[in-house]
């Protein structure tokens, strides 16, 4: 929602859109403001004094009465111009004048902005003043009354207090009965909160309003507090005050871009400029006093909360304040625009805004003596609080940092030491709201005009007037006159001074920017053909290949980046980018695109942004010299004030009162003089084309308290979650099964570890503002965790489940839980030693309910128990069953990926695993004479060696978190008559997430079976990541399979009729996957052992290649395994070398054979039993670790033992077949290669 954007019209060059003065309403009395005593709490305000009480306010005037395309909205107007109503005082409260600013957002996304000046007029109505009399008199009945009931000799209690009747209603309550009771009210007057109208003089808030198409902040102050000065002037000012009005509403145009602009008020002359189209835009609300109020590291943290788009709630006893941090960090926020709900000053009538479940940037009012605990925030588990008055942020939880944030708060700490301001903040800045009485400015500027001709013959006559009147009072103050001249200039030093610093500011995090999206363009995907297609399909499109641009930024950066990446505001921003292939490009990318063309025109050495140092802004002190020439140096002046047609007896002056308008001559423009300064300032407006405007949320409707207003709000949020859960979902399956197309089918596929834990936590934080729209009861920041615990203690209360003391040890699986899965997920929640908060409990019960599966079929558990909902719980969106099973059908989606996003998040914790293994079907009652043990392990750990219980194929146990599993060591201690086994599998259960991890083996553990193998490292795969599927398999039988997995040696022995160019091709797939494998990007690469020795793995593959044209012995059915040929070779190359026959072989003695020999003795005399298959398993993986394997295939294939042991058409004797096989391995050689603990385990080298 850009400000920036004018509107065409007769009002678009004007500088002031329209002028408001609200007040009381003295025809319609005085009105109780139902609206504010909604934010108190109950009863609160009628204990108040009635002369502490707000009362309804109302739009006395405004003018014009309407504009083109920009309608006066008189409730909103009204409602931010006093938005805690009428205020009442009397002579002896302070009545000091106040300033506030205020902002409309449009549907298109435009801004206008509300400059207000309240001040304390007297009342003069006897009306009113007889409505408060009789307000204070019922008051102090009802106060004595019940001080009577409360003591224990009285027994009736008081009259309850009226609500919103009108004065006529209240007046005549009072009977005769109550007359007596009045008697002791002298007796209080005099006291705090007392009225007496034959005392006191009673004072009422007024409020004077300028609307604005532009933040012109400085100038609109000076001219209502310039004009609020002539009001309270004993001397009347020079002109009738419609004078000035009218000129500032036809006859002052907008500065033309680039350009600055002087016009007159009452006492002076007051400047304003404009930047030109390649600055920054206008943005004149002081930072240096936001960052002085807060300080430069609760901004930087506040600026990134906004621009990922948390709820942002902004508290303030000063509505000047709210703006002006508000406006601050939209400011900030260059190139990007904040999207969202934009209210920085929310009346009471508006609070019930606090529940929308959208991202917001609101501010509310922190009244006297009020706590923030008082505050009902459903909305805290990604709420940004900011206690401006206290100088303290509460950002969310899990905020990551700002980009380089040390070197940026270091940079900002400088900016702010030139000018004299602390970086750490904690500075009440006082604004200065009051201009010099009137004084002879006037004249000096006047008589400039006259001199440059710019004054005609009716305003040459006043000015003669003026001047007679001038001299006729005498010298003696001249002096004075000096000195109010010297606080002129002060006054502008310092204005000069704030805009310097707001520049140089913007400049700072304007660069940080570009730094981070310098190439942005380099990803932008222009995908559609025409505009109208795009616009047809923009949800099915990807607009930038976030991936990629995600992969060149610095490690430390992809935490924010990827959050940033996946907000609305970088979604408009990209979306305006692609839609500029086809139409004009938006002004401020355009901006910020020529900034982009010009930083790389001047810096060519910054094309990898991953390595990029910090570097600081360079063109601080170049826009701040554009903006102090402007200032210093008027380039237009506008017409001056003139004596308007008025009757003769309008527009005298009455000290301390403003003036009833005369709404003829402010209702009717000179047609000619206001289109003549139009046509001459119409062609330097920006033209701002939008032929794409993303849908949000109607923000003129926000304003409106009605009843109607409010439910239709509350409805198109309802829409905006529906809408935002399909996008979510869709977004998390298209990138899932994007990563899964394009996966080796190597295990299960994984996106980016960031990627996934980034779209997870959006779909956390839409969860917690979809149960805490509407909510009534919570316990904690997490309305979600709320609502689970309020669950599990119904479920308690109804179940009341027993338990035998004997399985109070046991781990119960909480997939034994049934019905009652969800108090069983949270419970173990909550005893993760983790120290979670509420929110992160909500988060962690999220994220295990994902990674089950068993999301949407939670939520729909928790949705049943409708007397919770109805006691404790409102939930807009949950309480209509269509919008509900809409909103959990797009979550039942996500169950047709995997996710191990707990796995993954919390690795700390203890995780009971249970060990199935499952022999042969045939050989099962082997498994009775075997001692088998076990050792898991995963991508964080192993659970060290488990030995398994006698006579028993499973075990459970406990251990921190594995992670996804790897391998598995199975092991025997070789003590038994028959010690040996034909193993099928292992099946390993996470107890907790319900994953199923499968180990096939195939083969016999034990002596003088097989290739003698005691221990076996067998490779792991997901197979089943929870579900119905596997509720059986808590029974007590393990699972058989159905048939035997298929042995490697079995699957080695059938290789006799392959081709040699499909094992080849086998090679050549294993050698690119591995390439593959290492260009991923580090959290989605998967897991390297199963490339290495899985199905399809370098192992398998090489032992395909060596085992092609092997003779083997079947004379007594003896497998043969290519270890044995290993082996020989390495013992005939050691005997050919002890006994000189080197000479005549093809073979060279050097580093390559000692190193052959070296390793296989080593793996030979290793303490491990891990048979023939494991050890050539175990050479392969070293061998390839340290890049020798390429080395050592030529050694063997030149070895004289090869032609006896090989065929003549074997690929080991096919030389070209080895040195294709070598430069393949050789491309392996640029990569690091770490091996798993469990492969290398015992082996010394």
């Amino acid at each position: 929602m850009s400000g920036l954007a004018v509107a065409t019209g007769s009002a678009s060059c004007r500088f002031v859109h329209y002028f408001v003065v609200c007040g009381v309403d003295t025809e319609t009395g005085l009105e109780p403001d139902d609206g504010w005593r909604k934010g108190k709490d109950k009863s609160e305000s009628f204990e108040q004094s009635p002369i502490r009480r707000s009362f309804k306010s109302k739009v006395l005037v405004h003018y014009p009465e309407n504009t083109d395309r920009n309608p006066f909205n008189r409730d909103a107007v009204n409602m931010l111009c006093m938005p805690r109503g009428l205020s009442f005082r009397t002579q002896a409260d302070r009545r000091d004048p106040q300033f506030h600013s205020f902002t409309i957002c449009c549907d298109d996304g435009t801004r206008s902005y509300g400059f207000v000046h309240t001040f304390y007029e007297e009342v003069t109505s006897a009306q009113i003043i007889t409505a408060m009399q009789t307000l204070y008199q019922m008051h102090h009945v009802e106060h004595h009354s019940s001080s009577s009931a409360s003591s224990p000799s009285s027994s009736s209690s008081s009259a309850s207090s009226p609500s919103t009747s009108s004065m006529d209603s209240i007046m005549s309550s009072l009977d005769e009965s109550d007359a007596e009771s009045l008697a002791g009210v002298s007796s209080c007057l005099g006291c705090v909160g007392s009225f007496d109208s034959t005392r006191d003089t009673l004072y009422v808030s007024k409020a004077l309003c300028l609307l604005t198409p532009l933040p012109f902040l400085q100038a609109s102050r000076q001219f209502l507090s310039q004009l609020h000065q002539a009001v309270t002037s004993y001397t009347a000012p020079p002109l009738p005050l419609e004078s000035y009005i009218h000129n500032i509403l036809y006859e002052v145009p907008l500065p033309p871009p680039g350009k600055s602009l002087r016009f007159h008020g009452v006492q002076g002359p007051i400047m304003c400029q404009r930047p030109g189209p390649g600055e920054l835009p206008l943005g004149e609300y002081p930072l240096g006093e936001a960052f002085s109020l807060l300080g430069v590291d609760n901004m930087v943290q506040l600026l990134t909360c906004a621009l990922l788009e948390t709820q942002v709630l902004l508290y303030s006893q000063d509505y000047q304040r709210l703006m002006t941090v508000a406006e601050g960090v939209t400011t900030l926020l260059f190139p990007f625009q904040w999207q969202h709900i934009y209210l920085p000053i929310v009346s009471a009538p508006l609070h019930h805004l606090l529940d929308a479940p959208v991202p917001f940037l609101m501010g509310i009012q922190h009244r006297d003596g009020a706590q923030r605990s008082s505050l009902h925030l459903p909305h805290e588990a990604n709420l940004c609080f900011v206690d401006i008055d206290n100088h303290c942020v509460e950002a969310p939880e899990d905020l990551p940092v700002f980009p380089d944030q040390t070197e940026l708060i270091q940079e900002l700490s400088e900016v702010l030491l030139r000018f004299g301001l602390p970086p750490q903040g904690g500075v009440t800045a006082k604004p200065t709201t009051n201009t010099p009485p009137l004084s002879s400015l006037v004249l000096e500027d006047l008589m400039e005009d006259r001199r440059n001709g710019n004054l005609g013959g009716e305003e040459l006559a006043v000015l003669e007037r003026l001047q007679a009147l001038t001299q006729r009072c005498g010298e003696g103050k001249m002096s004075d006159s000096g000195k109010k001249l010297e606080h002129v200039f002060e006054e502008e030093e310092e204005e000069l001074k704030a805009a310097k610093l707001n520049i140089q500011l913007r400049e700072v995090f304007a660069g940080r920017f570009a730094a981070m999206f310098g190439r942005y363009e380099d990803f932008i995907i222009h995908s559609a053909l025409d505009l109208d297609s795009w616009l047809s399909n923009r949800e099915g499109m990807f607009s930038f290949d976030k991936g990629s641009f995600l992969s060149v930024q610095p490690v430390t950066h992809l935490h924010f980046l990827s959050r940033f990446l996946e907000t609305s505001m970088f979604s408009s921003f990209v979306d305006v980018k692609v839609i500029s292939h086809w139409a004009d490009r938006e002004p401020l990318q355009q901006l910020f695109d020529n900034r982009l063309e010009r930083e790389r025109l001047y810096d060519t050495d910054r094309e990898n942004s991953s390595n990029c140092r910090y570097r600081k802004c360079t063109t601080v002190f170049e826009s701040a010299q554009a903006i102090e020439r402007r200032l210093l140096k008027a380039d237009h002046t506008a017409i001056h004030p003139h004596l308007l047609d008025m009757r003769i007896g309008q527009g005298r002056h009455h000290p301390g009162y403003f003036p009833k308008l005369q709404a003829d001559v402010l209702s009717q423009t000179d047609c000619k003089r206001s289109t003549a300064s139009c046509l001459i300032y119409l062609f330097l407006l920006i033209k701002q084309k939008q032929p794409f405007v993303r849908k949000n949320l109607r923000q003129s409707k926000l304003l409106d308290p009605l009843p109607q207003a409010v439910t239709q709000t509350h409805r198109e949020f309802v829409d905006g979650l529906l809408s935002e859960c399909r996008l979510k979902t869709k977004r998390m399956l298209m990138e899932r099964i994007g990563k899964e197309s394009v996966e080796l089918g190597q295990g299960e596929a994984n996106i980016t570890g960031l990627q996934e834990n980034t779209l997870i936590h959006g779909l956390c934080d839409l969860l917690e503002r979809t149960w805490g729209h509407g909510l009534q009861l919570k316990q904690g920041k997490s309305a979600l965790w709320s609502h689970l615990l309020h669950y599990q203690a119904a479920q308690e209360k109804t179940e009341a489940p027993a338990e035998s003391p004997g399985q109070k040890e046991a781990v119960k699986p909480v997939s034994d839980c049934s019905c009652e899965s969800i108090c069983c997920s949270s419970r173990f929640i909550q005893a993760m030693s983790e120290g979670l908060s509420e929110v992160g409990q909500a988060r962690a019960w999220i994220h295990l309910a994902l990674e089950k599966k068993m999301l949407s079929q939670h939520l729909k558990e928790l949705l049943t128990n409708q007397e919770l909902l109805r006691s404790e719980l409102f939930i807009t969106l949950l309480e209509n069953f269509i919008e509900r099973e809409q909103f959990l059908f797009h979550l039942l989606s996500l169950n047709t990926v995997d996710y191990l996003c707990f796995t993954h998040v919390f690795t700390s914790i203890n995780i009971p695993y249970r060990v199935v293994i499952v022999p042969m079907k045939k050989l099962s009652i082997a498994m009775a004479t075997v001692n088998p043990w076990v050792c898991v392990s995963g991508e964080l750990g192993d659970s060290g060696v488990r030995q398994m219980p006698k006579n028993t194929q499973e075990i459970f146990f406990q251990c921190k978190n594995l992670g996804r599993l790897s391998t598995l060591q199975l092991g025997q201690e070789n003590s038994g008559l028959l010690a040996k086994c034909l193993i099928d599998c292992v099946m390993v259960y996470n107890e907790i997430t319900g994953h199923t991890y499968k180990f096939p083996c195939g083969r016999w553990l034990g002596k003088g079976v097989g290739d003698g193998s005691l221990e076996r490292v067998l490779i792991g795969q997901l197979v089943s990541p929870g579900g119905e599927e596997d509720a059986g398999r808590w029974t007590g039988t393990p699972p058989e399979l159905a048939s035997p997995s298929q042995g490697v040696q079995t699957l080695l022995g059938s290789l006799g009729g392959m081709l040699p160019v499909e094992v080849q091709e086998d090679m050549r797939d294993t050698a690119n996957n591995l390439v593959k494998y290492f260009h991923k990007h580090e959290q989605e690469r998967g897991n390297l052992t199963v490339l290495l020795c899985g199905e399809g793995g370098l192992v398998l593959s090489l032992g395909k290649f060596l085992l092609h044209g092997f003779k083997t012995n079947r004379l007594f059915q003896r497998n043969v395994f290519v270890w044995d040929f290993v082996e020989k070779a390495v013992a005939s190359m050691e005997t050919d070398d002890q006994m000189g026959d080197l000479h005549g072989s093809t073979l060279t003695k050097g580093p390559p054979c000692d190193s052959l020999c070296h390793y296989v003795n080593a793996i030979n005399v290793s303490p491990r039993n891990i048979g023939k298959e494991g050890k050539f398993q175990l050479f392969v993986c070293l061998g390839i670790r340290d890049r020798l394997l390429p080395q050592w295939l030529p050694l063997l294939a030149e070895c004289p033992l090869t032609a006896r042991m090989y065929e003549e058409g074997a690929l080991l004797r096919d030389r070209a077949a080895v040195h294709s096989l070598s430069r393949i391995l050789h491309t392996l050689d640029e990569f690091t290669i770490t091996l798993e603990t469990a492969l290398v385990k015992g082996v010394d080298l």
